[in-house]
C-alpha cells in the first residue's frame, strides 16, 4: 500500500475514533446530569499561559475521584490506541512520529466536531474546556488544541509523506560526523 494510503486509514481511524471519544462524552454528560459549562478552579496552578493552563484542581473534575481515575485510565488507554495505530502505519521511528501526530490531530479535531453534532458545544472558540488530565488538569479555551492539532494535522502530513532525506549536505554531514567519531577513537 502506498505511503498516502497508510496516512489517508490514519485520517480515518482518527476521524471515527473522534466520534467515539465525543459519544463517550456525549453518555457521561447525560448520565452524571453534566453541563458544558466548567468551572475549574486551580487549587495550584503550575503554569498559566493565558490559552492554556495546567493546574490541580480545587475537587474532582468529574465529580468524583472514582470516574476521574477512570478517565484518566481511559485517557491513557486512548494515547496507547494512537501511538499502536501510528506504529502499524510507517516503519521507522521519526515516520511514526508523524503518524502519531496525524492520528492524534484528526482524533481531537474530529471530537470537537463531532460533540458539537451531538450536543451543541462547544458553541464557540472560546468555551473552557479540560483537555487532559495527565499528568495534571490541562484547561483553556477548545480554539487551543485545535490550532495546535491542525498544526499538527498539516505538519504531521507533510513529515510522513516526504521523502527520506537524502543528499549531498546530509552525506556530508554523517561523514563529518563519522570522521570525527573515528578521530577521537584514535586520540585514546
Amino acid at each position: 500500500m502506498s505511503r498516502a494510503r497508510h496516512l489517508l486509514a490514519v485520517l480515518v481511524f482518527g476521524v471515527a475514533f473522534g466520534y467515539v471519544e465525543a459519544a463517550v462524552v456525549f453518555y457521561l454528560r447525560r448520565l452524571l446530569d453534566y453541563h458544558a459549562d466548567y468551572s475549574v478552579v486551580g487549587k495550584h496552578v503550575y503554569l498559566d499561559l493565558g490559552f492554556i493552563a495546567f493546574l490541580t484542581p480545587d475537587r474532582p473534575v468529574l465529580g468524583t475521584d472514582v470516574v476521574t481515575q477512570a478517565e484518566i485510565a481511559r485517557e491513557a488507554a486512548t494515547i496507547v490506541m494512537l501511538a499502536a495505530v501510528a506504529y502499524l502505519a510507517a516503519r521507522g521511528f521519526w515516520r511514526r512520529v508523524a503518524a502519531f501526530l496525524v492520528a492524534f490531530a484528526a482524533w481531537d479535531i474530529a471530537y470537537y466536531v463531532w460533540l458539537h453534532v451531538l450536543t451543541g458545544w462547544p458553541a464557540r472558540l472560546t468555551d473552557l474546556d479540560v483537555y487532559f488530565l495527565i499528568p495534571v488538569t490541562w484547561v483553556g479555551p477548545v480554539a487551543t488544541p485545535l490550532v495546535i492539532c491542525t498544526l499538527m494535522l498539516v505538519g504531521g502530513a507533510w513529515w510522513y509523506l516526504r521523502g527520506e532525506p537524502r543528499g549531498e549536505l546530509s552525506g556530508e554531514l554523517s561523514g563529518e560526523l563519522r570522521g570525527e567519531l573515528r578521530g577521537r577513537e584514535a586520540d585514546r
